[in-house]
């Protein structure tokens, strides 16, 4: 479950992004993925090296042309261009104005350069039209003399022939005043694709109101089809497009019309790279995606099973896609796997904001001898943090569900605290298409120590407990990996009993919701249904909000000896801001600060698009939050700490990564905390 184990999520993430900065890049579904070229083949250690020539020592043609351009003295620019222009324009007119290209001529004089000016007005035009400007005024000067370093830079060369003023007022910008999509092929028809239709509508309608550039126009126009082509229709394509510009109102009208072609379903699944491990197990994987034989085409389905696949820990590597051009109704799916090596060693070296540095070590084994089982064993060692545990599991079965089991054993010594546990669990888990869940049986024993205890001589409380528990959780969000809206829901609940000399009955229950809002207008737009209004929602500048809420609770009566391990802390990069890790909890007198029964968060984040150049919108957005989390034995005592902060996000391919300085509140302290990837 995600809920059970975010830490794993945040691993993975990092590993991705090692992988993007090592030049690796993610194998996107509906991609053939392309066949390395054959590799030169090393000279034989027997084969004698060539003999050196008395021509290898001379320099070749090349060599001497290089030579000769670099010892070529610079050349004087034959002219230059007194550019006054708005500053959103000045650099982008310099380096793409035609006439730029001959200022280093040599041959050039004024007649050329005359005609070269006389042309500069309308190329200037289109190049200022592409940012949304169609009614400039653009006046060019009297040739000005050159200056006194141009003409001592030309020597004893022909005279620069001066400076050329260029005025550039570029008007009003256009705005885009509407958008039209329309509709030919299966897709116009077909009543089934009303969502789809009305989905297409609405992101094209975003453009609307805002100023127009081509580069909005091609990004609206390649949305539009990336729509069409994720469901139902992968061989869709544009027809036509248009953008009608009045010059005199400074507004556009834009038009596309999109040919979906014919209505595609999923066809046969075909394997092809199954050798160590079974390719039932494979196709089962995929088909609990949803990807089924006949079926509609889905590219997100796609993507779903071959990220399945991945995460399964058995394959180094899936591509899962098909042929849109492949001829029939139904489409093969064709999954090419790289299997993983059955046994893997894997040292991992990194730090943490929350815990400093870490040292750790894993051993995969695929497939356990006699049973087929799935073991990863892991040690690791951080700054307040140790940890040793091995978790088994079955291959799935038709339903989806596996069996699963743990062993751990962890250290944790953190404000002035000591606790030393051990954890068993056995159950079933599934990942299903809709929502994950799993059931289990649990054993914990932790024993507690505080530095006071140690120096008194005392030996610190042992708990344990076993426990039945129940997890599930739901996430519905439109990007799995950089979200803007949806929400997510988990829920854990448990009901158990203290072991040893006090044997009390106790449940426990935990829940976390996140929420992603845009803060955005509705605007109307065209409808696939006569009398019936649709509307869609443009980005603004604004950005979004997310909303994170998180609850616990231990139901016991007071004198229950509940392990440590099954009660709560908060703070921290995932929790609460400003805060260290565990930081939040029951104070002491002595200082230390214990695990407690009931646990609140809270946490308002707003999230701003940075945009580049006041048109485009870049990959960081700028964020302000607020964080607030209580621990406590009792609800009437929960007394929120709070933190507030900025940071600078950065929208990655994959996920986003975040950089915040948080002030806690009531430490006064600032903070530094970094996370990597989104994280449920």
């Amino acid at each position: 479950m995600r809920f059970l184990s975010p830490a794993r999520h945040r691993r993975a993430a990092w590993r991705l992004v090692l992988a993007l900065a090592c030049g690796a890049t993610p194998a996107w579904a509906q991609v053939d993925p392309a066949t390395a070229g054959p590799a030169a083949a090393p000279a034989s250690p027997d084969t004698p090296a060539p003999a050196a020539d008395e021509d290898d020592a001379r320099p070749s043609g090349a060599d001497t042309r290089r030579a000769a351009r670099a010892a070529r003295p610079p050349v004087t620019p034959r002219f230059e261009i007194e550019l006054d222009a708005p500053e959103e324009l000045h650099a982008f007119l310099l380096r793409h104005l035609d006439i730029q290209r001959f200022r280093e001529q040599r041959s050039l004089d004024a007649t050329e350069l005359e005609r070269l000016l006389s042309e500069l007005p309308a190329n200037a035009r289109e190049l200022i039209a592409t940012r949304g400007y169609f009614a400039p005024r653009i006046e060019i000067g009297e040739p000005l003399p050159p200056t006194a370093a141009a003409l001592a830079a030309a020597g004893q060369g022909p005279a620069p022939l001066g400076r050329i003023p260029v005025r550039v007022d570029p008007g009003p910008p256009t705005t885009v005043q509407s958008v039209q999509i329309s509709f030919l092929g299966d897709i116009a028809s077909d009543a089934d694709a009303q969502a789809q239709r009305e989905e297409i509508q609405r992101e094209a309608a975003l453009l609307a109101g805002q100023r127009f550039t081509q580069d909005q126009w091609d990004r609206t126009k390649t949305a539009a089809l990336r729509r069409l082509t994720a469901q139902r229709y992968p061989g869709g394509r544009i027809s036509s497009s248009l953008a009608d510009v009045d010059g005199a109102s400074a507004s556009a009208r834009l038009y596309v019309e999109l040919d979906s072609g014919a209505h595609r379903r999923f066809g046969a699944i075909e394997i092809d790279g199954a050798q160590r491990y079974d390719r039932e197990m494979s196709e089962r994987i995929v088909r609990l995606t949803g990807l089924t034989p006949g079926s509609d085409y889905d590219l997100a389905l796609l993507q779903q099973a071959q990220q399945r696949l991945l995460d399964s820990g058995y394959y180094d590597a899936a591509f899962v896609y098909v042929e849109p051009g492949a001829g029939g109704g139904a489409l093969p799916v064709k999954v090419q796997l790289r299997e993983a090596m059955r046994q893997k060693l894997v040292l991992g070296i990194g730090a943490s904001t929350d815990n400093g540095a870490r040292l750790s070590l894993e051993h995969i084994h695929n497939r356990l001898p006699g049973i087929g089982w799935r073991a990863l064993s892991t040690l690791r060692f951080e700054r307040q943090d140790s940890l040793a545990k091995t978790e088994w599991s079955s291959p799935l079965d038709k339903e989806g569900w596996r069996w699963v089991s743990l062993l751990q054993a962890a250290k944790q010594d953190t404000n002035q605290v000591e606790t030393t546990s051990q954890r068993a669990r056995f159950g079933r888990a599934q990942d299903g298409v809709e929502y994950d869940r799993s059931v289990y049986l649990q054993y914990d024993r932790a024993r507690t120590l505080t530095d006071s205890e140690r120096l008194s001589g005392i030996k610190g409380r042992i708990e344990s407990s076993i426990t039945a528990n129940y997890a599930w959780s739901r996430e519905r969000f439109d990007d799995p990996i950089s979200p803007n809206r949806g929400h997510a829901l988990a829920v854990e609940l448990g009901v158990g009993s203290t072991l040893g000399i006090t044997r009390k009955p106790f449940g426990r229950t935990q829940a976390r919701w996140l929420g992603y809002f845009p803060l955005d207008r509705e605007a109307e737009l065209p409808s696939t249904v006569p009398g019936e209004r649709a509307t869609a929602r443009p980005p603004t500048r604004l950005g979004r909000l997310a909303l994170r809420l998180e609850g616990g609770a231990v139901i016991a009566e007071r004198s229950t000896p509940v392990p440590d391990t099954q009660l709560f802390y908060a703070g921290g990069d995932a929790s609460v801001r400003g805060y260290g890790l565990r930081d939040i909890g029951v104070v002491q007198p002595d200082g230390s600060v214990l695990a407690g029964r009931y646990k609140a968060v809270v946490s308002l984040e707003w999230q701003r698009p940075i945009w580049g150049d006041g048109v485009s919108r870049s990959p960081f957005e700028h964020v302000l939050f607020v964080d607030g989390g209580a621990v406590a034995n009792r609800v009437s005592e929960l007394d929120f700490l709070w933190g507030v902060g900025t940071g600078l996000r950065y929208n990655s391919p994959v996920g986003p990564l975040q950089v915040d300085i948080a002030y806690g509140v009531q430490p006064r302290k600032l903070r530094l905390h970094l996370s990597v990837g989104f994280v449920f």
